[in-house]
């Protein structure tokens, strides 16, 4: 008798050093002005207290393609500017993936030497399979887009440059 064990990772990890200080990071990720510029262009809406409502809303772009006006949502669990970021997150806009519940999100913003601050997303995908596929570039052929990796390489362009890498090609990415 043969038996096979599958070991899912659930947890994914993405470290990124940005020439920037830890305000602007903390401003980029939880400020609405910010976060339209970079990933896939949505607007974040943060009530940055524990219990506060988190909204992530989809682009003008992902609208006229048929998605809803919400793409995630959640709940603050720990705001500590601009050190931390926990938070509970859910993609909505699917129904298979908002049907895998809440997954935590946690951002750790560090200062280092020169300039430069090391930016630590921590994304706990207990229960949501399909959700940890997309978030990991895995349905970048399906033009679901590179997920964080794809968000955050887009973070680090805009800091350090001013512009950021072409949402279009997020979206039609594939």
């Amino acid at each position: 008798m043969t038996t096979t064990t599958e070991t899912a990772v659930t947890t994914q990890v993405y470290r990124v050093y940005i020439k920037a200080t830890p305000e602007a990071i903390w401003d980029a990720i939880t400020k609405p002005e910010w976060t339209q510029k970079y990933g896939y262009g949505g607007r974040a809406e943060y009530d940055l207290r524990p219990g506060g409502a988190y909204r992530g809303l989809t682009s003008e772009a992902m609208r006229s393609m048929g998605s809803p006006d919400v793409a995630v949502d959640g709940e603050v669990i720990e705001a500590d500017p601009p050190r931390k970021l926990v938070q509970t997150w859910r993609m909505v806009m699917d129904p298979e993936m908002e049907a895998e519940g809440f997954t935590r999100l946690t951002w750790e913003i560090e200062e280092s030497k020169g300039g430069i601050t090391k930016l630590t997303v921590i994304h706990d995908l207990e229960g949501a399979p399909k959700l940890a596929v997309l978030l990991s570039g895995g349905m970048e052929d399906v033009g679901a887009g590179g997920g964080w990796s794809w968000v955050l390489s887009d973070l680090k362009t805009l800091l350090e440059t001013g512009t950021s890498l072409d949402t279009e090609d997020a979206l039609n990415q594939g």
